[in-house]
C-alpha cells in the first residue's frame, strides 16, 4: 500500500491525505485499493490488463448517462511510477454488495433490471467502439476464433468427459448463425461485477472487458454460470423472461452455452 499512497502522492498531491486501504476481494485483472471513503484506486496486476485502462476512461463517460444503472466513473489517469510500470485509474467508488444469489431480494426484478440495463448498453453507438482483440481477450469475436483452442481442450480432456457430447455441442454452436449485427456488450456480467443496494441491483463495475461485436458472450452469465441441472434452468422462468427482455436470438444461445 505505501506504493499506492506514493503513486496517489506524487501524481496527485491534492489527495495526498487520504487514507488508502486494500479492497477485500478486489479482482484478479487489477489490485483495487480505497482512496478516502469516495473513491478507489486500480491497478492492472500485469501487462495483458493495461488495454483496458485507456478503454474504460474513452468509453465510460460515453456510457454512463444513457445506461438505467450507475457504472464506474473515472476520476484520474496515473502514469508509471515508484517501481510500478503501467498506467492505472482513480474511480469514483460506489457502495455496495456483490450480487450473491442469496442477496437478491426479488430475482425476477433483478432480472428486469439487469436486462435493462444490457438493452440500454446495446443502444450505445458501436461507431469507433473497440472490436474484438487482446483487450477483451477475443470476446465478441465468433466462435471459430477459439476453435483451434477449443479442439485442444477437448483432446486435453478425453477419458474425463464425454468428448463426443461436447464435440456436438461445440460443431451445432459454430453452425449456428450470427445476425450480423455489432452491438456493444460488457463482457463480464458476473456476481462480482453487479452490486446490491438493498437486495436490488443498484451499480454495474468492471467494464475492462467490454467491446464491440458478436454479443453472444453477454449470456455466459446466466448460461454458464448455474446451479441445478440443466433441466430445471431450462424450466427458470426468469431465465426465459430475462431472454425474452433482451430479445435473444435462438441461435444466440447454443453459441453462449459452447463459452
Amino acid at each position: 500500500m505505501d506504493q499506492v499512497r506514493r503513486l496517489v502522492a506524487g501524481q496527485f498531491p491534492h489527495w495526498a491525505d487520504l487514507p488508502v486501504e486494500r479492497v477485500a476481494n478486489g479482482g484478479w485483472d487489477n489490485w483495487t485499493f480505497h482512496l478516502g471513503s469516495g473513491m478507489s484506486v486500480r491497478l492492472p496486476s500485469a501487462l495483458e490488463y493495461t488495454e483496458a485502462v485507456d478503454k474504460e476512461h474513452k468509453w465510460l463517460p460515453v456510457f454512463a448517462p444513457r445506461l438505467p444503472l450507475p457504472i464506474s466513473t473515472p476520476m484520474a489517469k496515473g502514469e508509471p511510477g515508484e517501481g510500478y510500470p503501467y498506467s492505472w485509474s482513480i474511480y469514483q467508488w460506489l457502495d455496495g454488495e456483490t450480487a450473491r444469489v442469496d442477496r437478491i431480494a426479488d430475482p425476477v426484478r433483478f432480472a428486469l433490471d439487469l436486462a435493462e440495463f444490457i438493452v440500454a448498453l446495446q443502444g450505445v453507438d458501436t461507431a469507433d467502439g473497440p472490436r474484438p482483440g487482446q483487450h477483451n481477450w477475443y470476446r465478441g469475436g465468433t466462435l471459430r476464433t477459439y476453435d483451434g483452442q477449443a479442439n485442444r481442450g477437448l483432446t486435453a480432456l478425453d477419458g474425463r468427459i464425454d468428448v463426443d457430447m461436447a464435440s456436438e455441442i461445440w460443431k451445432c454452436a459454430l453452425n449456428a448463425r450470427w445476425d450480423g449485427v455489432e452491438r456493444w456488450f460488457h463482457g463480464d456480467i458476473a456476481q462480482g461485477n453487479l452490486l446490491l443496494n438493498g437486495g436490488q441491483l443498484a451499480a454495474v463495475i468492471d467494464f475492462g472487458t467490454c467491446g464491440v461485436g458478436e454479443d453472444a458472450c453477454r449470456l455466459r452469465q446466466r448460461t454458464g454460470r448455474r446451479r441445478g441441472s440443466d433441466g430445471e434452468l431450462a424450466q427458470d422462468p426468469r431465465r426465459n423472461l430475462l431472454r425474452v427482455r433482451i430479445h435473444v436470438e435462438t441461435a444466440n444461445i447454443p453459441r453462449s452455452t459452447s463459452l
